[in-house]
Parts: C-alpha cells; structure tokens; sequence
C-alpha cells in the first residue's frame, strides 16, 4: 500500500493505493482560509497536521488492515507558501498562501537586485515567495530576525512526518531561490531577499526518500516505519498521477484557473511571456506552465449573472460547434499571468449585436477561454517546447463542446482520460512507490486510458484565426481604458 497525501488550500487528502495503484480509500479534512486585510490570504500551518491526523485517523478506522501493509508515502501540496520557522521550529506566524498579493513592491524590488529571471527562470511576482519574505522583513522585522527556516507547507507537514527540514525541486523551484537550471539554492538569488541556504531545507528529489516516519506516528496509526518521498508541487504531483513525465506529453487544466503543463528535458524559460518554468518532481526533467486566471471561473461569471446553472449554459451550445460566436471575450476577470503578467489586466465583451442571445454569450466565453490557451501554447513554443497533445482534466472538460473549441484554437489533440482520480494526491501515492521500488519508469507512472480523443477540426480552425488575431489585439486597444 501507498499513501499520498496532498496539502490542498481548502482542504487535505489523504488516498491510499494498492501495489496496481487502484483506490483503496479516500479520506478529506477542511481547512479554512483567513483573509485579515484585502488582498491578503493566510493559513494556520497547524491546521494542515490537525487535518492531516484527520484524514489519516479515518483511513486507520476504514482500512486499518490494509494501512498496515504501507511502504511509504508521498507529499503534494500548494506551493508558494512562507512559512517561517524559529530555531525550536515553531511558526513564527500564519503562513502567508500561494494567493495572497501584498507583496507587489518587494517584487519591483526584487527583479532590481538580481537575476531572478535568469537563474530563477521565473518573472518575480507576488505569488512566489521570496517576494513574501521581503514583505515580512520590511513589515514585521522582529519575525524576520527570528526565522531560521523557511519551509513550504507540504515540508512542514513532513518536518511533523520525519522530523526532518526536506524540500523537493519542483516545490523548490516556486520560491524563486532555486537555481532551476542546476537544481539547487541559489546564494544570489537569496542573498537579494536577506536569507542564507542555513535558512533553507536540504533538497532531494521527488522520487527520493526525504527521511523516515518518526516512529510514534507509526505506532499510533499501526503501520511500519516506511520512507516518505520528497513528493510534489501540486501541479507536478498531478502530473505524475497522469504518467506526464516525459518530453512531449502535457495536460491542460480545465479548473476554476487554467494551467497547461508541459514537459521538457531541460530548463527552458520564457520569462517575456509570462510562462513558469520549473524542475520537474522527477530527476533530469523540467517543465513549463502556462497559467490563466479565470477559466471555469469565467462561466461562473456568467453563471451569477444569468441566474442559471454552468451546466445549464453549457446545454444551450449544439452538440457540435461549427461556426465562431463572433463575439470577443477577455477572460481576464482576476487579471491575467500568460502571456502578459499583468494583475491589473480587466476583461471585456465586444462585438455584440442586438440579434446576440445567451448562447452566444456562453459560446463567446469559451472561446475566450480557448484563446487564452491558445496564448499559453504559443508561449510555451516560443520556449522552444513542442506539444501537440495534452490529457484534459478538470470540471470545464466535462464539456465536449468546450473542448471542441479549445482543440480548434489551440490545435492540440485532446485526450479525453477514463474515469478516475488521477489529481495531486494520486501522484503523491505514485511518488512513494517510486520512492519505495526506486522506479522512476512508465510502470509507476503509466498514463491512464484514453477513453476518448478530440482533435482540432481544419475547418472550424481556420475560422477562429481571424478571431484570434482579434482577441490579440484587443487586450493591446483595451489596457488604456481599463
């Protein structure tokens, strides 16, 4: 048996997998997120170890038998976040999260000092954290002079596990501290943020074993003393439970924001365009993201404000798209990463009739969905990174119609997987077997079935480039009134 466990933002999960990584049992635990001033958005990394003996305490209760047969487990969780030990390894305070956008000055400051953009591969922007820790300095300097570790939250959750200050390099690689290209601390990068590698935790890959689980843990939950694996940031932990571990292999997210995720065999940034290039959870690999703010979150907009249901909106398409909406729409209704970088960036619908009805409006929010993927594929080409297919997962890929439109404006094939939970928790339960057999091959990370396959349709394709060239220009001609 192997245990993921993925440190969520809203909650933490807890899969536990047979040798064939078949589910034996899920179990979840709640967490809260504390918003104590616009803009900002903290978390208790208490919380996440009370969750944690939550979900663990349930799985013991349901499957006690089979979590006595464990052989490890691997960690998953969102990146990004500060959280500032002292020397007994104590939080010195809340967490501050992947999302939280206080931090926008030091980011200036930042970019000034060093080479982020080159060593770190990344632009400097207020989700990273070493922006954070600058804000900390700046604002709250007794907490800084007492830090003596900066973890994030899935290796505070493993400091509870092994007793040990471990990082993996795809988590790393988000702090904007690692050197990408050589997969270690970079001095420089934390010197311009006031730190030292001292103030950092040892790093190991997300298949390697990052220490032992403390043996009262083992006892209270009656299972051995098992290896816990270095594991993954959330996307790259999803996308090893999606066997995406090699070069020309992708999945695009399809969530309340959009990611598409790219594999490569090398570190290959494109800081112009806002993409993410970051170490891979697995040795010798990298990966590019592309990362849109609003995607499903877009038809929960016009969702709100129709009344009706995104399911229903989604009703009122035909079953087969085959003409453009000739509406625009601007996804950007929380600002916008790839391929402009811009938080300000507002969103918009032009080239509305009066003969415009709804499903125009919910076609016309597709598409500019689609087209904001089909600027992350451009992007990441631009990197050099050729992907022509990608496994589409999450609840907008649900929508044939949706998807349709998406293989058009972006030309990618779309593999549709079969059912399953192939999300971080999953990947973080392949990273321990992979910890546990040293096995890095396809036979850990085998890709899940296809169970269908949406390619782009030539004429359909052809239609939406004018559109596109359009939707380009549009973000251009609109900044100035926003």
């Amino acid at each position: 048996m192997y245990l993921g466990l993925d440190i969520g933002t809203s909650g933490v999960k807890a899969m536990l997998v047979d040798e064939s990584f078949a589910s034996v049992a899920v179990a979840q635990a709640p967490l809260t997120v504390s918003r104590p001033h616009p803009g900002w958005s903290e978390q208790d990394p208490l919380d996440w170890i009370t969750a944690c003996e939550t979900a663990i305490a349930e799985l013991a209760k349901g499957q006690g038998a089979a979590l006595a047969r464990l052989k490890a487990i691997g960690l998953s969780g969102h990146m990004h976040g500060a959280t500032l030990l002292d020397s007994a390894d104590k939080p010195l305070r809340p967490c501050i999260m992947w999302n939280d956008g206080r931090s926008g000055k030091q980011c200036r400051t930042l970019e000034a000092r060093a080479d982020f953009r080159g060593i770190g591969g990344n632009i400097v922007m207020a989700g990273f954290t070493a922006p954070k820790l600058l804000w900390v300095a700046e604002n709250e300097p007794d907490v800084f002079e007492k830090t003596a570790k900066v973890l994030l939250p899935k290796d505070f959750v493993r400091l509870w596990l092994t007793g040990e200050h471990v990082a993996e390099m795809s988590d790393a690689a988000g702090t904007l501290w690692l050197d990408v290209a050589r997969r270690q601390w970079s001095e420089s990068l934390l010197e311009a943020t006031g730190l030292t590698i001292a103030q950092m935790p040892s790093l190991v890959e997300g298949s390697d074993v990052s220490g032992m689980l403390r043996p009262e843990l083992a006892e209270k939950w009656g299972v051995p003393q098992v290896p816990v694996a270095g594991g993954g940031g959330d996307n790259a932990a999803t996308a090893c439970g999606m066997g995406v571990i090699s070069p020309g292999t992708g999945f695009l997210s399809l969530g309340t924001s959009g990611v598409l995720f790219a594999v490569t065999d090398r570190y290959a940034p494109n800081t112009d365009e806002a993409v993410h290039a970051f170490c891979h959870a697995v040795p010798e690999t990298w990966h590019q993201m592309g990362v849109i703010l609003s995607a499903t979150d877009s038809l929960t907009w016009l969702s709100e404000i129709t009344g009706r249901s995104p399911a229903d909106l989604a009703a009122l398409l035909p079953e087969r798209i085959t003409e453009p909406s000739g509406i625009g729409f601007l996804p950007y209704l929380s600002g916008e990463r790839t391929p402009h970088n811009d938080p300000d960036a507002t969103g918009a619908l032009f080239g509305l009739q009066r003969v415009s009805q709804l499903p125009d409006l919910v076609q016309a929010t597709m598409e500019g969905v689609a087209m904001a993927f089909g600027d992350c594929v451009r992007a990441l080409r631009l990197a050099g990174t050729e992907i022509e297919a990608a496994y589409a997962v999450g609840g907008g890929a649900r929508s044939t119609q949706w998807l349709q439109i998406m293989a058009a404006v972006t030309g990618l094939t779309l593999l549709q997987p079969e059912d399953g939970d192939f999300g971080a928790a999953f990947g973080a339960a392949k990273l321990a077997a992979s910890c546990a057999t040293g096995d890095v091959s396809s036979e850990v990370f085998a890709p899940p079935k296809v169970a269908g396959r949406i390619e782009p349709d030539a004429d359909l394709a052809e239609k939406y480039l004018p559109h596109y060239s359009k939707y380009r220009e549009s973000y251009r001609a609109l900044c100035p009134l926003s």
